[in-house]
């Protein structure tokens, strides 16, 4: 009872016309960013945190929140139409969005993407209102050693989901360590990793590094690749027929728990929803031979799942401070740079800000679904911008983005050094994923684990020795074990493929 008063409060801060204006903003450009190819809610999201600053922080937030759901939308547009993924989650669309599309049911794929994305959105709103304060209020009772259990289990999970090789993850993770170290310590105010150079005393800022890392980054990888778009399939009729609509729905039921339980998952992220989703979908369908020449169980399921996720993976941001993805982390660093301090106290210190984003969030999803059903086509026109033009312009913004933060040309070099490790990465298949997290997480792994050991009387043994700390630790080690083990088996099998050939 009292999560809905709190949200009716929260919708009564949604509802003043400029954070509907704002929430209208995210969307849309959410939508442009999904649709264009190439970019993805990451550099999206990345990019345009400087346009935040000097905003209201529950504005700010509800924008770049709508952004990342609004990009979820909007990659299934292409996937459908052009068989061309807007960003990576939709890339498992297009194996039957795109055959329906080739059938004369592009309306189909995408009235059953929009309303999976819908329901999806909105059950995840509705756990997010419920589960938080209580999530919420149990993480009070943590001390320094179980959010240092936590943010190591966050770091092993997605070390362990977001690379083929944990030896890459692990690079991934000990990269964005070292940026995380630099300036001054937390703890002892000593000087590290400056060279010299007094404008990284205070460390690197977040948005520098994460506009280097992703925007420049995706810059870079999609220059060398040479994209023709063709012209888009038509689109007539948005419903399915009436026999379609009991497996549609049981797929979009099915989509929207696989998506909320993975959005609770560090590492999970969007793109292994999407493929749990349709996996699942395969296995139960009476003939799965279906799948791969237009079944819209394959649409429903892994385009409900992926916005499930969206809104599920705010959980434990917002109760615990932990980001499960790298949309997530660069949330996080938003909050931050905005005065919040995500984690339990945010749902009492700032209720405010907390439901105000929630309430918008159902309002963005309604605005979504009114933006995708009648205007599908006219997205799809807008991915057909060609690239000499679009990365250009992309680039500039960058620049401009990075060099209005402080009015510092240091910044955009260190930005532009950045992008080109995040290129680097990205070439020998390092996962930036880990790099991001432990960038943001960095300080706050450092000084609890310092805060631990100092009231601990027994060294290390603290971590293991409290019931809730010794539980996350324990399942961390098992999560080690596991990565380690699977990452021995996959090498053998490469190896046998290897000798076979």
């Amino acid at each position: 009872m009292d999560s809905l008063i709190a949200l009716l409060q929260g919708f009564e801060t949604a509802f003043t016309w400029w954070n509907l204006l704002y929430c209208f903003i995210g969307v849309t450009i959410g939508m442009l960013i999904g649709v264009l190819p190439g970019l993805g809610p990451v550099a999206g999201t990345a990019l345009l945190i400087p346009v935040t600053f000097g905003m209201e922080p529950v504005s700010a937030i509800i924008m770049l929140a709508g952004i990342y759901y609004g990009a979820m939308y909007g990659g299934t547009i292409t996937s459908v139409l052009l068989n061309v993924p807007g960003e990576a989650a939709s890339l498992i669309t297009c194996i039957d969005g795109h055959q329906l599309a080739k059938q004369g049911r592009a309306g189909v794929a995408l009235g059953v993407s929009a309303i999976g994305s819908f329901i999806g959105g909105i059950v995840a709103v509705l756990a997010l209102t419920f589960i938080g304060p209580s999530l919420a209020n149990f993480a009070l009772k943590f001390g320094p050693p179980e959010f240092f259990a936590i943010m190591m289990l966050a770091l092993l999970m997605l070390v362990a989901l977001m690379g083929k090789s944990l030896v890459r993850g692990l690079i991934g993770a000990v990269v964005g360590l070292l940026i995380a170290m630099v300036g001054m310590d937390p703890m002892s105010g000593a000087i590290r990793f400056t060279f010299g150079q007094p404008e990284l005393m205070e460390g690197i800022d977040f948005t520098v590094a994460a506009m280097g890392l992703f925007a420049i980054s995706e810059i870079l990888i999609n220059a060398e690749r040479s994209m023709k778009m063709e012209k888009p399939e038509k689109i007539s009729g948005l419903l399915p027929q009436r026999g379609e609509w009991k497996p549609t729905l049981a797929s979009i039921g099915r989509g929207t728990g696989i998506g909320m339980l993975l959005g609770l998952i560090p590492g999970a992220n969007t793109v292994i929803s999407s493929i749990l989703s349709y996996s699942a979908e395969k296995k139960i369908a009476k003939d799965p031979s279906r799948f791969g020449k237009g079944a819209i169980e394959g649409v429903a399921g892994p385009e409900t799942a992926n916005n499930a996720h969206s809104g599920a993976a705010l959980i434990p941001l917002f109760t615990l401070g932990l980001p499960s993805s790298p949309v997530m982390a660069i949330m996080l660093g938003a909050l931050v740079m905005h005065g919040l301090t995500p984690g339990p106290a945010l749902f009492s210190n700032n209720p405010t800000f907390v439901w105000g984003v929630i309430a918008s969030m159902f309002i963005g999803n309604v605005l979504l679904l009114i933006m995708n059903l009648p205007l599908a086509g006219v997205w799809a026109r807008i991915a057909l911008i060609p690239y000499k033009l679009l990365f250009p312009l992309i680039l500039a913004l960058t620049l401009i983005g990075t060099y209005s933060l402080r009015s510092s040309l240091f910044d955009v070099t260190l930005m532009i050094i950045c992008g080109i490790i995040g290129y680097l990465m990205k070439k020998l298949d390092i996962p930036i994923a880990a790099t991001i997290l432990t960038f943001v997480l960095g300080s706050e792994i450092e000084k609890s684990l310092i805060q631990s050991l100092s009231i601990s009387k027994n060294g290390f043994m603290i971590f293991f020795d409290r019931p809730i700390s010794g539980t996350i630790m324990t399942i961390s080690i098992i999560v080690l074990v596991i990565s380690i083990l699977s990452g021995i088996k996959n090498k053998r099998a490469m190896l046998a493929s290897d000798v076979e050939m």
